[in-house]
């Protein structure tokens, strides 16, 4: 078979424009390709809402590729190894309730499901505003990272979403963006951003399940933004917060959806 470099071009952009032009208007947009952000696109996915995920990176999987300090090993306790079963990873007991699995399967695991269950991914994508109407974000802006980078002044385009999930780590980049432009205040003490606090494994695992709900009027927060944006303490490289955090905030928009 002879290969047409035209055909070849063709079709990588009249998939991609399949791709995108169907998430032009989702139940849910997530931004950031962690594990929570893909755990909770997989199942938000798997229940039959148009979901899509925005990563800014080339790389899906947010700081579980690199488990600790580049030892690719993450550690996840007793409570979140069900999510492990889900997905098909492997894992190791170390001591009673702690587990270890190797990163590398585990990223590529939540992505693949992920995929499978029909969660649409987009890398290389920053959300350089949010669309709020009376109060309430009802959509996203979306410029190349590339353009972002390059500081080149190319005006983005817009999407629609019923609810978005801020799963972008510790900067809350959405809820960031919330907070400077829209009216009103956010959901947390103070109104505004609380910020994180310094590294506590055991209360940042729970407070990140804890922090995991709606920080705006239809903005939810998830992962380590929930801590970030509500003010609890960083946890190191043991996801199993992560994990449930991602479980929960799709919990909450299926209820939602009801």
């Amino acid at each position: 078979m002879k290969l047409d470099e035209i055909i070849i071009t063709k079709a990588i952009i009249d998939r991609y424009i399949e791709k995108l032009k169907k998430s032009l208007e989702l139940d849910v947009a997530i931004v950031g390709g962690g594990p929570a952000g893909l755990v909770a696109g997989s199942i938000l996915a798997e229940n039959g809402l148009n979901v899509a995920l925005f990563e800014r990176k080339l790389s899906i999987g947010g700081g579980m590729w690199g488990g600790g300090m580049m030892f690719n090993e993450i550690v996840v306790q007793e409570e979140a190894k069900r999510i492990l079963d889900d997905f098909g990873i492997s894992y190791k007991e170390y001591e009673k309730g702690y587990y270890t699995a190797d990163s590398i399967e585990s990223v590529a695991a939540l992505i693949l499901k992920a995929k499978k269950n029909g969660l649409n991914i987009f890398n290389c994508i920053s959300i350089e505003d949010v669309v709020v109407r009376e109060d309430a974000v009802c959509g996203l802006v979306i410029q190349w990272s590339p353009v972002e980078m390059a500081g080149l002044h190319v005006d983005p385009l817009v999407i629609k979403s019923k609810f978005i999930i801020d799963a972008t780590g510790h900067d809350a980049e959405v809820v960031a963006v919330v907070e400077r432009k829209c009216p009103g205040k956010l959901f947390t003490e103070t109104g505004k951003i609380i910020g994180e606090k310094s590294l506590w494994a055991d209360k940042g695992e729970i407070t990140t399940v804890e922090n995991t709900k709606e920080a705006y009027k239809n903005l939810f927060v998830a992962g380590m933004a929930a801590n970030a944006v509500f003010g609890s303490n960083r946890m190191g490289p043991v996801f199993g917060g992560m994990l449930l955090s991602g479980k929960k905030v799709a919990e909450k928009i299926l209820k939602r959806m009801e």
